[in-house]
């Protein structure tokens, strides 16, 4: 089964490299062009995962971040262009899970992107039981 990873990022180009970098990796890409719009998709399409950038205008990744963790557990991975130690922790602060510097490979995005699925499914069955 597909894992569904929903991208908030407002460069299209990064959608279209993501859906090549994963392609073949059995994840189905649905963008959001901004946070708005990456708040409604994740509130209406509960994705297994969210790739989520840092800088957009209007609404920034951090702001976005916490007002999905309002509603949802659904993982986070920050992907960004901002190394320093002091945006990785202020992404943890605002309710991120991973973080993750542009340019990534492809196999490590992968890899990181199941084991936040499979970390989250785990999680859940042990609130259940």
């Amino acid at each position: 089964m597909a894992i569904s990873v929903l991208l908030i990022d407002d460069d299209p180009e990064v959608a279209m490299i993501l859906r090549t970098m994963l392609c073949g990796e059995d994840y189905q890409l649905r963008a959001a062009p901004n946070g708005e719009e990456g708040i409604d998709a994740c509130r209406n399409q509960s994705p297994d995962v969210i790739i989520l950038d840092l800088m957009m205008p209007e609404m920034n990744g951090w702001q976005v971040c916490k007002r999905i963790r309002e509603f949802s557990d659904t993982p986070i991975l920050i992907l960004s262009a901002l190394g320093m130690p002091q945006n990785v922790i202020s992404a943890l602060q605002a309710g991120a899970d991973e973080y993750m510097v542009k340019p990534v490979h492809s196999e490590s995005l992968a890899s990181r992107l199941r084991a936040l699925v499979q970390k989250h499914a785990l999680n859940n069955s042990r609130q259940i039981a």
